[in-house]
């Protein structure tokens, strides 16, 4: 049964009586309130009262209606987990306070300032290096040197991220078993999203790039590179740390990724495996507060490769000027 508005009174008098609207014990109150599963309440607060109302939870509820317009295929359920901030609010264990004050000192920063000529001049030879960037999906299994590797990973781990936080983890496979066990997961997969969950269009978008279910590359890539968000942090104390915008900084970090690999001559294709993560997870043996992102075979292009020839838009498309 829930509180009634008597029965909150009684067990929190303190909280029914005039109190300031800032008070500490003002946000214990709506947290212990807002946990409760039996019950609802609407807080009131004039300038020298709080008011708690309570709110019946209903014994029955209407099912939700998916319409055709709510249908996302391409939205992956492992993915559909809430990592807003307020997320904490719904986790169990022990959270770091926020209100701890952490000082981080402050250092002069000088980047190199480059003349107009020199800054055009790079701009430009970036530019060419990463219009050459394609998507590849005849990879060789010639070995890359691991140490190239680990570069262009640390490299990728200079992404800004949510205060901070750094929310990524790069599981890098070059086992042969793993990465066959990683390719019968995602083709297992695949084939039930090409046949029954992408739906028609899905597929006859996809039917001019010649893709389907079936993934080579991830048995002939001498590395995969699986890029997971951590939904949040778990401290060497077993706490747990909010990461904010941790799938946007994760993001940003595999865009660095990609700059990076193409900077040393390796390719990829960028695969976001639909629904294979919680198996990904387990066999990686990830911890539960990482969620697969991406999956990224690395290697030299295959002697033989061929790509879509397909067109960039013009500047003038992608850019507004204000």
């Amino acid at each position: 049964m829930g509180d009634t508005e008597a029965s909150v009174s009684a067990k929190f008098p303190q909280w029914c009586s005039p109190v300031h609207r800032r008070a500490p014990e003002n946000e214990q109150m709506l947290e212990i309130l807002g946990r409760r599963k039996s019950a609802k309440f609407e807080c009131f607060i004039t300038p020298g009262y709080m008011l708690v109302k309570s709110r019946e939870t209903e014994t029955t509820s209407t099912p939700p209606v998916t319409t055709k317009a709510d249908f996302r295929p391409w939205v992956d359920q492992d993915l559909q987990d809430n990592t807003e901030a307020t997320a904490r609010e719904d986790e169990d264990g022990d959270w770091v306070d926020s209100n701890e004050k952490e000082d981080i000192p402050h250092v002069p920063y000088s980047p190199p300032r480059y003349p107009k000529e020199t800054m055009l001049e790079r701009s430009k030879d970036f530019y060419t290096l990463m219009n050459q960037r394609r998507s590849v999906r005849f990879i060789s299994p010639e070995p890359v040197p691991r140490e190239v590797i680990d570069d262009v990973i640390r490299t990728a781990g200079t992404a800004p991220s949510g205060a901070h936080t750094e929310p990524w983890t790069f599981v890098v496979v070059s086992d042969a078993e793993t990465k066959h066990q990683i390719r019968l997961i995602v083709e297992e997969e695949e084939e039930v999203n090409y046949r029954q969950r992408m739906g028609d269009k899905w597929v006859h978008d996809l039917a001019k790039l010649r893709t389907n279910w079936v993934k080579e590359y991830l048995d002939v890539a001498p590395y995969l590179v699986l890029i997971f968000k951590q939904t949040y942090g778990i401290l060497p104390n077993g706490k747990k740390k909010t990461h904010y915008y941790n799938e946007i900084s994760v993001s940003i970090s595999c865009g660095i990724l990609l700059a990076a690999l193409q900077n040393v001559g390796l390719v990829t294709v960028t695969s976001t495996p639909l629904n294979c993560g919680p198996q990904l997870r387990l066999l990686l043996k990830r911890p539960a507060n990482e969620k697969l992102l991406m999956l990224l075979p690395v290697g030299y292009p295959a002697s033989d490769a061929t790509v879509p020839d397909l067109k960039r838009k013009p500047l003038n498309e992608i850019i507004v000027h204000i």
